[in-house]
Formats: C-alpha cells, structure tokens, sequence
C-alpha cells in the first residue's frame, strides 16, 4: 500500500507524482474539507492535473476528494480520476463547506499512471483549493 504523498521525486519504485506531467500542488498536513479534519493530503487548484507514475502493478485508489476549508465556502468543483488516459471516476459537483467525496476506483491491470483533476463549475475559479486527502494506492 502507498501513499499518494510519498516523495515526489523519489527513484522509481513505488509511485510518484511526475512534476513536468502536472500543475501545482502542494503537500500538507491536517487539512480540512467540510469541517472534517484529514491527516495528510495534496492541495491543488481547480483546473488541476496531478499525474502519478505508479511504477508497480496496482489495483486501487482511494481518497477523500474536495474543496479546502480555506476557501470560506466559495465555489464548487467536480473531480476526475483516470489510468492511463481513461476516465474510471468521476464526482458529481462538490460545493465548498460540503463534505469530501469519497473515491474507491479499481485500477484496470496494466494501469501506468494515474491521473487525478479537479475542474471549478464557474470559469472565475480556476484559483479554488481543492484537496485530495488522504489517498491511498494499493500496490503488490
């Protein structure tokens, strides 16, 4: 089992984010989505892409998926995950101050990488936080 926010540039042995594959994010600690404190997460803006090499045959992902706590209860964002360049998940719209969506997706065998996306409902909040918490991939 691996969790999303192990080093980001590690050495190809259990998965990573690839930086130049992805937009901005930022690795935390205690972060809060609808008033539920998660104990480690990545923030990013709506508008995302996170890709993540997996580098071993795994069979799952899970996570809390959401709008940060920071962001006062403004905007809304629906979030993606995809293997390998298809889309095996896909949130309804999650409005800041709700709770998390909860993502359990199987990994098709053979799944690569994956990539998770946050997209705002209104074109003004490509800035919004959106966190993905706590993510799991279960990997042999």
């Amino acid at each position: 089992m691996a969790g999303l926010d192990s080093d980001a540039f590690g050495d190809g042995t259990e998965p990573e984010i690839v930086a130049d594959r992805s937009g901005w994010w930022w690795q935390r600690e205690e972060l809060d989505i609808g008033g539920r404190t998660y104990a480690h997460g990545v923030t990013v803006q709506a508008e995302s892409s996170l890709t993540i090499e997996l580098n071993l045959a795994c069979t799952r992902y899970r996570a809390a998926a959401g709008i940060d706590d920071m962001m006062y209860r403004l905007g809304a964002a629906r979030f993606s995950v995809y293997g390998d360049d298809a889309r095996l998940w896909r949130s309804d719209w999650v409005e800041a101050g709700e709770e998390a969506a909860m993502v359990d997706v199987g990994l098709p065998a053979g799944t690569e990488t994956i990539r998770l996306e946050a997209e705002p409902r209104h074109p003004m909040h490509t800035a919004l936080l959106t966190d993905w918490a706590e993510s799991v991939i279960d990997c042999r």
